[in-house]
């Protein structure tokens, strides 16, 4: 598994994917946040919160986490190198968890910049350090669970065709609908609206973001990623 994480890192790196999911992240992030006039902006908000950037990083995620999973099968299906990476001594599993891993830790290395925002935060706040770190500590690992669905969706929809754009498109929809989708089915409707809510990231992610690590949004973020990556294993076991 460490040989094809650290192959995929080094083709993340060794082309502009890197660089541009990284830096389209910061750069929309820091013009909503701190320079565009709107209700986005932390210095409008009137008191010292990140509840803005907890908004905007999981739909920004939904576009930028399908861009960089896009190739990870798509690629490999199309240059014909998935058979030379079946050849190799590593089980489909290695294979699944090797891509799976090394997205992730691009979006990590995407999100840890964004830790200036809390020192930023935190000396704007009266007094001086006045922050619910609770919440705050709870967001993060809510944007890290949601990465992680993110990701195993976009490796799944890699495996379904050679065409990036395809896999890019299908990443996009899979995630828009697993994240708002049943916020949507529940608002058309006036009863059990809270339990169809519960089917969706959304609802989850806020229930972690509040601060109180429910197992509950754990095992239902684990169970989705785990289920995303079993598919994609079994349709390389099957091509």
């Amino acid at each position: 598994m460490k040989s094809i994480l650290k192959k995929e890192l080094n083709s993340f790196f060794g082309s502009p994917i890197a660089y541009l999911v990284i830096g389209v992240f910061l750069l929309v992030n820091g013009l909503f946040l701190w320079v565009f006039n709107d209700n986005f902006n932390v210095l409008n908000a009137g008191f010292a919160d990140l509840n803005s950037f907890f908004y905007l990083a999981p739909w920004l995620f939904l576009f930028l986490i399908p861009a960089i999973t896009m190739k990870s099968f798509a690629d490999e299906y199309n240059l014909g190198t998935i058979e030379i990476l079946k050849t190799k001594p590593l089980t489909t599993w290695q294979i699944v968890l090797g891509k799976f891993f090394a997205s992730l830790v691009l979006v990590l290395i995407a999100l840890l910049p964004t830790l200036t925002y809390v020192y930023t935060i935190s000396e704007l706040g009266s007094p001086v350090g006045n922050l619910d770190t609770g919440s705050l500590l709870g967001s993060y690992f809510g944007l890290l669970f949601l990465a992680a669905a993110y990701t195993a969706i976009g490796l799944f929809t890699s495996t379904l065709s050679k065409n990036q754009i395809i896999a890019f498109i299908l990443g996009i929809v899979i995630s828009f609908f697993m994240f708002y989708g049943f916020d949507s089915i529940a608002n058309l409707l006036t009863s059990s609206d809270y339990y169809i809510r519960n089917f969706g990231f959304n609802e989850h992610f806020k229930s972690i973001s509040r601060g109180v690590i429910d197992t509950r949004d754990l095992i239902y973020f684990v169970s989705i990623t785990f289920i995303f990556l079993f598919i994609t294993k079994t349709r390389l076991e099957n091509e």
